[in-house]
């Protein structure tokens, strides 16, 4: 039996902010925190962010290719 997730929303990943520190990628989450999720674990194939102080969950909308542009902010 497979776990069913329950998305709130699918957001493009141009939309989230990215801080290069932490490699955490943010967005605002209505009930006023914000939907995370780190770098690596979109490398290893992840599209879900959620929020942390609630029980909602984003899908991000990108192509794996998408990334190289934020791993290159780290490397600077």
């Amino acid at each position: 039996m497979s776990e069913q997730l329950s998305i709130y929303d699918q957001i493009e990943i141009e939309d989230f902010t990215f801080d290069p520190v932490q490699q955490l990628f943010t967005y605002p989450c209505p009930c006023g925190d914000r939907f995370q999720i780190c770098l690596e674990d979109m490398k290893d194939g992840d599209d879900v962010a959620v929020c942390p102080s609630c029980s909602l969950m984003c899908q991000i909308i990108f192509e794996e290719e998408d990334l190289q542009e934020y791993i290159d902010q780290i490397d600077q």
